[in-house]
């Protein structure tokens, strides 16, 4: 079998918001605004941004990402971690469970989170057709490799296989600046 290569998606810090929040921090019957579709189908960046505050900082105009979900999650880098006083466990998107929380403000109001804040654990996106041609089952941990100067090995990379998703390989901006990654760029799924 030839190389299974994927384009990579490099994942700043952001906010995923609940519809509860979104209209404590927007206001009342608020809609979140589309500024720019994301690769996975049905998802987009937001126009909206809101502060981040944590017990030792803050970040400003973090990206809302929509559409809303079932619970509020926010996914920051180590380095945002530190500038907020938090240590952002690594966990898959929606594990939430005992992770840092903190006060959330947007322009008409504030949410104070009790958990929710997550380093992203690295994933692969890809549709279920992707999963048969690679062989690759919903959930399987496999390994990315980069190469080039910065060159290196993934390890536990989580597959999530979906009628619904497209194929894309997501990492936060620390672990591709640290192999030279940028948006687009091929790297090889290692079963």
């Amino acid at each position: 079998m030839s190389k299974i290569l994927v384009p990579v998606g490099l994942s700043n810090r952001h906010i995923h918001l609940s519809k509860e929040h979104i209209e404590i921090l927007f206001g009342k019957g608020y809609e979140l605004t589309n500024f720019k579709d994301l690769k996975q189908p049905g998802q987009y960046a937001c126009q909206e941004k809101v502060d981040i505050v944590g017990p030792k900082g803050t970040i400003k105009g973090v990206r809302v990402l929509g559409p809303a979900r079932s619970n509020t999650q926010v996914e920051i880098s180590f380095a945002d971690g530190f500038a907020l006083g938090v240590k952002p466990p690594v966990r898959n998107s929606g594990d939430l469970a005992e992770s840092p929380g903190a006060k959330i403000v947007g322009p008409k109001g504030e949410v104070e989170m009790q958990e929710g804040i997550i380093a992203a654990a690295r994933h692969i996106h890809m549709h279920t057709t992707d999963g048969e041609k690679f062989g690759i089952e919903d959930k399987e941990i496999v390994k990315v490799r980069i190469e080039g100067m910065r060159g290196l090995v993934f390890e536990n990379v989580l597959a999530r296989v979906h009628p619904t998703y497209a194929l894309e390989f997501h990492v936060d901006l620390e672990e591709g600046n640290a192999a030279g990654l940028k948006n687009g760029d091929m790297v090889e799924i290692i079963k």
